[in-house]
């Protein structure tokens, strides 16, 4: 064995009857996958806030957070290639760095991660409450947590046809947007034309404000990262990293090009009567009240979508955590159902904290999304530089200081800058947060005296030496 698995508990007993997680997924289901975490229609969503936040200037915040992504997201697809096993972030700083320092970074993201399908819930709740005043909200959380997690349960293949499905409707819906924003540019709305760099470059718009721009959209990317969660169930493990830059550049372009049309036809939010939640009305005003009406079924499509990839990746942070880890409470989380060959109890739990949709607003929740995202982001270029340098001394000549080093440290520091603009309830609420995640640790080594153990499936421990 090579250095690095030699330091890992492979847990053999029993492989060979072990029930397994079921390789159903190619390169595009593991790509819609991400897409539908990602939410695309997001940038109509969220396109007031971040227009107010950067003074009209939304297609540059969209620019920065993909350009620090990038980066980031190369990284995460040379680790899944050296540790082509669920994790994520958790994983790879466990294997590289120590175990209980990746269980803090596994902890910290996932309090994102668990938010998410959270979030959904919560936006489904205020959709449906819109539309059915009279009926109580607790209803609609319940029976559509419920559905949610009927379909992650029962087969992950049947889960990503559904999100491709929906995905594809949204993005067709956010391309007749396109096609009547160039319309009403045509006749002067606007800026009479797409052809003009005022949505990047104008009076008013200054650095610090782009940064805080590039903190909020760049929620909008968490998903791209998600995809290393499914290399368990990819047909091919060496198609997640193509997925990974895929997905990240797919809806990257989507971002900046629908915002790059939005903010040539809303140049100001002047007329708009909430800033909170533009998408009805930018919807209304380009294509009148029925496009309002598909539109909003495109954004309610990609909010199911979410909810499924955002459900199944966490439900599977949590399954290895669970397969790592002591106790009852492991076993249970790293149980995968004999018949559907997915993580049930794991899924059953992400289910049962999305029942907090049901008290908590958008406004709290959605404080402490990017906390423990940016966390592992940077983490992710750590282990790059501590596993090719360190471990692998890969560093003597230019290629590999420019892959090794220059590559994956340009990430940290983009997102360590991102990390660092984050509002101050997100890093109250997040700290808070990680505080129980070392007391947690705490409890689980005995007061720091135990190292975890890292267990891999045999499989990819073969492929490692190999």
């Amino acid at each position: 064995m090579t250095t690095h698995t030699a330091e890992v508990n492979i847990a053999t007993k029993g492989a060979s009857s072990a029930t397994t997680l079921k390789r159903s997924l190619g390169l595009w289901a593991i790509v819609g996958l991400g897409l539908g975490y990602m939410t695309p229609t997001t940038v109509f969503d969220t396109f007031g806030i971040v227009s107010n936040e950067t003074n009209g200037a939304v297609p540059l915040a969209y620019l920065v957070a993909l350009v620090a992504m990038v980066f980031t997201a190369v990284s995460y697809g040379r680790m899944t290639r050296v540790f082509p096993s669920a994790g994520s972030a958790y994983t790879y700083t466990s294997e590289t760095i120590h175990p209980n320092l990746g269980f803090l970074v596994g902890w910290a993201s996932l309090l994102d991660y668990l938010l998410l399908p959270l979030v959904n819930a919560l936006l489904i709740r205020i959709y449906m409450e819109s539309f059915f005043p009279d009926v109580p909200a607790w209803i609609w959380v319940v029976a559509y947590v419920i559905v949610i997690t009927v379909l992650n349960l029962w087969s992950m293949k049947s889960t990503s046809k559904i999100n491709g499905f929906l995905v594809v409707f949204e993005v067709v819906l956010i391309g007749v947007f396109l096609v009547l924003a160039w319309n009403a540019l045509s006749h002067g709305d606007g800026n009479g034309s797409l052809f003009t760099t005022t949505p990047l470059f104008h009076d008013g718009v200054d650095a610090s404000a782009i940064m805080s721009g590039a903190t909020v959209v760049c929620f909008s990317f968490i998903g791209f990262d998600a995809i290393t969660m499914y290399t368990e169930e990819a047909k091919d493990t060496k198609t997640v990293p193509k997925a990974i830059v895929l997905a990240l550049l797919i809806g990257g372009a989507i971002f900046f090009v629908a915002a790059w049309f939005g903010q040539s036809v809303f140049p100001t939010l002047d007329g708009f009567q909430n800033t909170d939640d533009t998408l009805p009305e930018m919807a209304l005003k380009v294509g009148g009240e029925f496009f309002k009406i598909l539109f909003t079924s495109a954004a309610f499509a990609a909010t199911v979508a979410s909810s499924l990839s955002s459900h199944a990746s966490v439900s599977r942070m949590i399954f290895v955590m669970g397969r790592n880890g002591r106790g009852p409470v492991s076993r249970l989380f790293s149980f995968v159902h004999p018949r559907f060959q997915t993580p049930s109890f794991a899924v059953i739990f992400v289910g049962a904290v999305s029942m907090l949709a049901i008290p908590f607003t958008l406004e709290f929740v959605s404080s402490m999304i990017n906390f423990g995202a940016l966390i592992a982001f940077t983490f992710v270029n750590l282990t790059v530089v501590v596993y090719f340098v360190f471990r692998k001394k890969e560093y003597r000549t230019p290629r590999e200081v420019f892959t090794n080093i220059l590559l994956p440290v340009i990430g940290m520091v983009l997102t360590g800058v991102l990390w660092a603009n984050l509002n101050l309830d997100a890093l109250t609420y997040g700290a808070i947060w990680f505080g129980i995640g070392v007391l947690c640790l705490l409890v689980i080594t005995k007061g720091f005296r135990s190292r975890l153990s890292v267990s891999m499936r045999e499989e990819d421990a073969v492929e490692l030496d190999g």
